[in-house]
Order: C-alpha cells, then structure tokens, then sequence
C-alpha cells in the first residue's frame, strides 16, 4: 500500500528568500527611481498625518465657467506681484537700516555696492508700480463682469480692503530710501490724510508718530511697511481664496445660460 506523500514543512522566515523591491522585478532600481521612490515615501507620510491632500484636490480640482480666459488670470498676476515684493523686501530687509543717519546710505549700498542690491531693489520698487497696476484691473475685472453679486459680495469687500492696503504699503514704502523726494511728498501725503473728516488728524499722528516727523516717524513707516500691511495682506489673500474656491468664478456676461435638452424637448 502507498503512502499518500506529505507536504515539507515551511522554511523559517530567516531561510525564506526576500520579496523584490517594487520595480525591481526588470532589472536594478536606478537612482531617479529610487529619488522619486523616496519622494513618494515623504509625500505620503506627511499626508497620512495631515490629510492635506484632500484639501488642496478641493482647491485645485473645480470647475471652471465656460468662456473663461486671459481675463481671469489678472488675479493670480496680483498675487504673484506680491510674492515677489515679499521675496525682494527680505532680501533689501537685510542690508537697510531704518534710521535717519542711516537709511539713505545703505540704500545707496544696496544699490551700488550689495552682490544684485540694484536688480533686487529694481524689482521691488518697479513690483510695487506692477502690483498696483494688476490690482486695479482685477478690481475693474470683477466689477464689469458682475462678479460682486450674490453670492460674493464678501469676496467683493475683501477685495476693496485689499485694494487699500496695497495703497497704504505702496506709501509707506515711499519713505524708506528718505532722499528729499520721499521726505517731502510723504510729507505731503499725511498731510492730505489728516485733512480727512473725523479719523483724518488721528490717522496723520498715528503714520508721523507724534505731531511732526521725527526719527521714529521712519520707524513707524518701516514697521508699518514690513510686518503689519503684509501679515494682513496676507491672511487676507488666504480668506479670498478660499471663498473663490468655495464659491466658484462668474461666467463672462455676454455668455447666456443655455436649456437642459429635456427643458428644449418639453418646449418643443
């Protein structure tokens, strides 16, 4: 009689042989792959903690209006404007001294002696005339269009807010080399403030630091200029965003909204 043939019994996992590393099944693994491999291993260990992934699809990924085009982009221009007056102002942050005995001088460092100091400055100070610009026909964009109606009149007034920071950043910053020129046209610039009704007088005290301009009024205006106007322009920036995310973009007006064919079938 034949003995029915047992099965051998299983390896331990020391004796067992290792699985091939994904990819490798062709060949080595090369080191582009390995990079993007590793890439990868980051990229979903910081998403398995925070789940960010789902939130930028939910901003990224939406639907867009038929008959959008170079138009709507005047938005995106405006704050690319302010990244790159965001970049330059540290860069030009860390050679300017804002003092009265100080500041012409190191902005004439900056600009003839500092390794880029000129391209660096150029591209700030020429930034800001471009973010002015942008910001303007975005703003008429949006009014001609009819994208300040229901639902986003928020939007709207964030947008408007946004508008006078820029300008109050754009006049801060016209101080800081302190030549004769930004003296007295800042000079002449609070003084048009302060004759505003009610708010004006306290609004010009507040940007000169006091009745006349002194050596803090320099320091008001560069504080002003670098941490108080960007950090709002910058929360703010973030709230608009996420409105026109949830809200969605407005169709150009000269397009109409055509009928569902079921609608065109029953009419007929």
């Amino acid at each position: 009689m034949r003995l029915p043939k047992l099965p051998a019994p299983p390896l331990p996992a020391a004796l067992r042989p290792k699985p091939p590393r994904p990819g490798t099944a062709n060949g080595p693994v090369g080191r582009i792959d390995a990079a993007r491999e590793a890439g990868t291993t980051a990229v979903d260990w910081v998403d398995e903690r925070t789940s960010l992934s789902g939130g930028m699809r939910w901003l990224m990924f939406r639907k867009v209006p038929k008959g959008t085009n170079w138009f709507y982009t005047l938005g995106s221009a405006t704050m690319f404007a302010f990244l790159s007056q965001a970049v330059t102002g540290v860069f030009l942050a860390m050679y300017y001294d804002p003092s009265p005995t100080h500041a012409y001088e190191s902005a004439r460092y900056i600009t003839n002696e500092a390794f880029l100091g000129a391209f660096v400055r150029g591209m700030h100070k020429w930034g800001s005339s471009m973010m002015l610009i942008l910001i303007f026909l975005h703003m008429g964009r949006t009014f001609f269009f009819g994208a300040y109606k229901y639902p986003r009149e928020l939007n709207w007034v964030i947008g408007v807010v946004l508008l006078v920071l820029t300008l109050m950043m754009a006049l801060t910053g016209y101080l800081l080399p302190f030549d004769q020129r930004s003296y007295w046209a800042s000079v002449v610039a609070v003084n048009i403030n302060g004759s505003g009704p009610l708010v004006g007088p306290y609004l010009a005290d507040f940007l000169r630091a006091g009745p006349d301009f002194t050596a803090t009024t320099l320091s008001r205006f560069y504080a002003i200029h670098m941490l108080l106007i960007p950090g709002a322009i910058a929360a703010l920036i973030g709230a608009h965003l996420y409105l026109v995310a949830k809200l969605g973009t407005t169709a150009p007006p000269w397009l109409k909204a055509e009928p569902e064919s079921d609608l065109r079938t029953t009419e007929a």
